[in-house]
């Protein structure tokens, strides 16, 4: 028999005896002309595709593979995408008959081991009380092999991904169906697990002859694909080390394609890190951040990923190594899809969730209004992500108003009067009253803060006496630039803390409390939190107050309040999104300590919120820190640079993982930020049984 008839009885037969069956001999000495490719393959009624969203069929769990219906299931699955496999390598013959003979002659090996693979499960799934065609089939690989254009588009689409994902599954559900005492099928997947390593280094083998020789694999492989293809579909749930090895794949390509994610389905949410929204909404497009601020945000800008899914994408000046990636996959937390900033433009042709920037701001609506069309997972007017009453909740004199009107009935003796709260002024004259009311009252320290500016900066302590010539030509700068500036007593803080919500379009959600170290000038050192953290106030804070079993439940009815007054606001604005509430306990001179529940309110994520995101990858009743170091810390502690502090900190605090089947983290220590290419500051993560190892 020809092999050009052979193959387009396996392709265009409405039967499964005439799809599945070959003869002895096949010669190909007529090849014929390329085929144009049909839009689906014959198949009996009952295995005709059914529409992307009629009659879906899930694919069952492992922990339902007890059930012998589930089974049988699973085993359909694996049947449909088995002849699908022989249907495509039928294609393949027909679209590329001027193909090299050795490989029409490997395709035709390969299409043999499909067909009798379809036998074998058609054999299993009876045995389940299942039939062939039972349950709705997929298309899914037809859509996506069948276009191909040169025979490299199926050694990539098909044997290096598809195939190259069964070396996974194959593996896997080989080893669960023996756990549950099914020992045939476990047998039959195993078989199937040999032959696929043999038909994924075929591939291989003819993807390394017509790749571009200056390309890795790697490299040739994601150029190759075509969306909505992508590496991600070349790997199961857990990465088979071993059988990729015997397939032949380098260190590299295995390497990378265990860091490497994309969404299967889900519409991804799209994050980024733009630390500098304050400064962009106070000076326009002419702020500039400081050559250290500039750096740290660049050495930080891979955070977002601990707020995100796997499914997510997450933009950068560059991807993180796969070093590191490998080292955070290995604690536990999934990885996101990493696109540069530079290809935002890129993800115009993809459907999108939503836009999740660390904050909306003049430099966010910038960079991602490219993409605004693509969004689809959320209905939103997009000149309401961003606009000037947004803009007004980035500001210190919002908050202070805001606070007024929250405790201007309250008479509670361990929280501040509105004394406390900061006053907002416009010149030099009001600004010098302010300080004498507030001095009048007894608070001779004062601190002046511009309403919108980086934390920690644009900030200036009056504790002398009287107002320095340096002072107030800072306070005459600020004016001429048309800045608000909020003026309030310096207080004596014993402790911080924060609030971490979330607005979404049913309400104000409290994610979690985390208790905050800040150094003098305001700017972020570490935040700390307890088991419990997303529904306690941390007993650290409790625990200074000479009440703490009264006072935890008043302070949680009183920030109960809170949320309802600030919902009603930022529903009132349509804003949604992340928040944050920066608070803090103080000291008074009579030696009591008070409560100033709003220091400033952040619309958007702060390092708070990434605490509360990693510590739900760590195990029940643990303790948790974030913190940052810089080089000048490193210095001090005798450590020449990050790299050598990293390795300092696997040693002595080693990741401790517990639980079943997902392990999280028990204890150790974990750098955020790759320590080979920060220049000035490391985000470290660390997890401890005890409360000691934390707050020491």
């Amino acid at each position: 028999m020809e092999l050009r008839a052979f193959a387009e009885q396996v392709l265009f037969a409405t039967s499964l005896e005439e799809k599945l069956r070959a003869p002895d001999a096949i010669t190909d000495e007529y090849p014929g002309s390329p085929l144009v490719t049909p839009d689906a393959p014959g198949r009996p009624q009952q295995l005709i595709f059914k529409p992307h969203a009629a009659g879906k069929s899930e694919f069952p769990g492992l922990h339902e593979l007890e059930k012998k219906s589930e089974r049988g299931k699973l085993l359909h699955f694996f049947g449909n995408h088995e002849l699908l496999a022989t249907e495509l390598m039928a294609l393949v013959l027909l679209k590329f008959p001027a193909a090299p003979a050795a490989f029409r002659k490997g395709v035709l090996q390969t299409l043999k081991d499909e067909q009798a693979h379809t036998r074998l499960y058609l054999e299993r799934m009876k045995s389940c009380g299942i039939g062939f065609g039972e349950l709705p089939v997929s298309g899914y690989f037809w859509r996506r092999i069948a276009p191909m254009e040169h025979p490299i588009d199926y050694v990539a689409g098909l044997c290096l991904t598809f195939e190259q994902a069964n070396l996974d599954f194959a593996r896997q559900f080989a080893r669960s169906f023996a756990a549950i005492g099914d020992d045939e099928t476990s047998q039959l997947l195993e078989k199937i697990y040999r032959d696929e390593i043999g038909h994924v280094a075929y591939g291989l083998k003819w993807f390394r002859r017509w790749k571009n020789p200056n390309e890795s694999d790697w490299e040739a492989f994601c150029r190759t694909l075509k969306f909505p293809l992508s590496p991600q579909r070349a790997k199961g749930l857990s990465l088979n080390f071993e059988g990729r090895r015997a397939a032949g794949f380098d260190a590299q390509f295995i390497a990378e394609i265990n860091v490497y994610s994309q969404s299967k389905g889900r519409t991804p949410r799209v994050f980024v890190f733009n630390p500098f929204a304050e400064g962009r909404i106070a000076e326009g497009k002419t702020f500039n951040p400081t050559r250290h601020q500039a750096q740290l945000a660049r050495d930080l800008e891979n955070l977002p990923q601990f707020l995100c899914r796997q499914d997510d994408i997450v933009l950068t000046h560059q991807k993180p190594s796969v070093e590191f990636l490998s080292r955070i996959k290995s604690a536990g937390f999934p990885l996101p899809e990493y696109v540069e900033t530079n290809n935002v433009g890129d993800l115009k042709n993809r459907k999108l969730g939503s836009l999740r920037p660390w904050a909306w701001g003049p430099d966010s609506f910038d960079l991602l209004k490219p993409i605004f069309a693509s969004v689809t997972g959320e209905k939103r007017d997009n000149e309401k992500r961003f606009n000037p009453k947004i803009a007004q909740l980035y500001s210190k004199s919002w908050s202070a108003e805001f606070l007024r009107r929250i405790i201007s009935s309250k008479k509670e003796s361990w929280l501040c009067t509105e004394n406390e709260i900061g006053v907002t002024v416009n010149s030099v004259e009001a600004m010098l009253d302010a300080v004498a009311t507030i001095r009048a009252r007894g608070h001779h320290q004062i601190v002046v803060k511009e309403a919108f500016g980086v934390a920690g900066s644009n900030a200036l302590r009056l504790f002398e006496p009287a107002i320095l010539p340096a002072q107030l030509r800072w306070l005459e700068n600020a004016f001429a630039r048309k800045r608000e500036l909020v003026v309030e007593p310096w207080l004596e803080r014993a402790q911080d803390f924060s609030i971490q919500l979330e607005m979404t379009a049913e309400g104000l959600k409290l994610c979690g409390y985390t208790g905050l170290l800040n150094d003098a000038r305001g700017q972020f050192i570490a935040n700390f939190a307890e088991p419990h953290h997303h529904k306690r106030i941390p007993a650290k804070i409790i625990s200074l107050f000479r009440e703490p079993a009264d006072i935890s439940n008043r302070l949680l009815e009183f920030y109960g309040e809170v949320f309802s007054a600030l919902k009603i606001e930022l529903r009132g604005i349509d804003f949604t999104g992340p928040i944050g509430i920066d608070a803090f306990i103080y000291g008074t001179e009579s030696g009591a300590l008070k409560l100033k529940p709003i220091v400033e309110i952040n619309p958007r994520y702060t390092m708070g919120r990434v605490l509360v995101e990693l510590m739900r990858q760590t195990f029940q009743n643990s303790f948790g820190s974030f913190r940052l170091a810089n080089a000048a810390q490193l210095r001090a502690e005798g450590f020449e640079n990050f790299p050598a502090y990293a390795q300092m900190l696997a040693e002595k605090f080693p990741l401790q993982l517990e639980g079943e089947p997902l392990p999280r983290i028990r204890a150790g220590a974990l750098c955020l930020n790759d320590p080979a290419t920060a220049q000035v500051c490391l985000a470290i993560f660390q997890v401890s049984r005890a409360a000691a190892v934390i707050f020491s």
